[in-house]
């Protein structure tokens, strides 16, 4: 039996004939490769052919759990839900947006920033939320007084996604940015600012999409879906903001179960 085993499970580490010396030892460190062999099959032939695990069955009674989110878009509230020919416009516009981005990235980043135009590291988070929203939204401040509203200050209303801007920011900067705002957006109110930014920043991610950047778009119109079903004053030019970035995440990125059914 043994030697049929042996042909069918041949040994990893097969010893002949070796000279040992007489006062070979096997409880003591090796000091040939032949000792070291011969310790191992030593070893192995110790070991039981079957080894049951001592489990304690307490451990057992709980049941892990995975919260994974594999629900749609809510629906558009009545009257409010995009046409098919509205959402495909979007998604041509879109497309012509990146074309032209990507023609012409290198002319832009080539281009001076203005001196009151600082980028924050990629690793910054609060620093990039204050960059895109500005004091005003960040801090969440209804209006500024009068005699800021005299000129704009960027530091106060943020900075506009500006070619020469984005044109600076690789792909993990990008990526980066679009989770500190939809983090942001998770618990704050939908603001112009906002919107400029994220149609931005999904003009400047590469397809095909790396899974960070997948669950992010995908996470963001989930949010943009609830937004717009609590949207209680009907304000058709924030639902029409929302329903865009909802378009361009299913449509243009292809995520199809989380686009809006025609109206």
């Amino acid at each position: 039996m043994e030697s049929g085993l042996e042909e069918l499970m041949p040994r990893l580490l097969p010893v002949g004939d070796c000279d040992l010396a007489e006062d070979f030892d096997p409880t003591v460190p090796p000091r040939t490769p032949q000792e070291y062999l011969k310790r191992v099959q030593i070893e192995a032939a110790r070991c039981p052919d079957v080894v049951v695990a001592q489990i304690d069955p307490r451990k057992l009674k709980k049941k892990p759990t995975v919260n994974i989110s594999i629900s749609g878009c809510q629906p558009a509230p009545e009257g409010y839900s995009p046409t098919l020919k509205w959402q495909q416009q979007q998604v041509a516009n879109f497309s012509a947006v990146r074309q032209s981005l990507n023609k012409h990235r290198n002319h832009w980043r080539s281009q001076h920033l203005d001196s009151n135009v600082t980028m924050p590291k990629s690793e910054d988070e609060e620093g990039w939320k204050k960059f895109c929203l500005g004091e005003r939204v960040y801090s969440e401040i209804d209006a500024l007084p009068d005699n800021e509203n005299l000129g704009i200050d960027y530091m106060k209303v943020g900075f506009p996604p500006l070619l020469s801007i984005v044109s600076r920011m690789n792909q993990a900067t990008v990526t980066s940015v679009l989770e500190y705002l939809i983090s942001w957006f998770g618990e704050k109110k939908f603001t112009p600012e906002l919107g400029r930014w994220l149609y931005a920043l999904l003009a400047c991610l590469e397809k095909p999409l790396l899974p960070e950047a997948h669950s992010l778009i995908r996470q963001l119109a989930r949010r943009c879906s609830e937004v717009r079903a609590l949207e209680e004053s009907k304000n058709e030019e924030q639902i029409s903001a929302l329903n865009l970035i909802i378009c361009l995440v299913s449509r243009y990125f292809d995520q199809r179960d989380l686009a809006d059914e025609p109206s």
